[in-house]
């Protein structure tokens, strides 16, 4: 798979966390669009072979998710809003995602969020290898739960899916 068309991210990647509503066949059999329910009202994604589903998870109606799409793309003018999903992620329960580019430091590029490596911190590609290097000067996925008071806040992922 080739995911070439979501990255770098660098900053335009719009977050919408919602439960799924309704899943259905998109334009051609290997999409789909999917129906988030939000605080903010019904959102709908497009989801087609570049969407990254974060560790491959099968999605299912009732299931809450964080989808991502590109604030840069063209939307359509319809109510509800309609996005081409570029990430979809699952957190766990209680559990935070962040798609952001993290410097050497591990510090997100709007400086919102420090990273903690520990060691139950997993580190894998988006394809769900491995990642043998250090996850500075990256675009990440981050899943986390609890954060320092501090400025900026700090976390220990429970996992980091690094974008290539």
């Amino acid at each position: 798979m080739d995911f070439d068309d979501v990255v770098p991210f660098q900053g335009s990647m719009v977050p919408v966390r919602g439960t799924i509503l309704n899943m259905s066949r998109g334009d051609d059999c290997c999409s789909q669009m999917i129906s988030l329910r939000t605080e903010n009202g019904i959102v709908n994604f497009h989801v087609g072979v570049n969407t990254l589903i974060a560790e491959n998870r099968q999605l299912r109606r009732g299931m809450e998710v964080v989808a991502y799409y590109d604030s840069n793309l063209p939307v359509p003018l319809i109510f509800p809003p309609q996005y081409r999903a570029q990430v979809i992620a699952v957190p766990g329960r209680n559990e935070q995602v962040m798609l952001s580019y993290f410097d050497r430091n591990l510090l997100s590029s709007d400086r919102s969020l420090q990273l903690n490596i520990g060691p139950n911190t997993t580190v894998r590609t988006a394809n769900g290898q491995n990642f043998g290097c250090r996850p500075g000067d990256q675009t990440l996925l981050v899943f986390y739960s609890a954060t320092t008071r501090s400025l900026p806040p700090q976390t220990t992922p429970r996992l980091i899916i690094v974008i290539c």
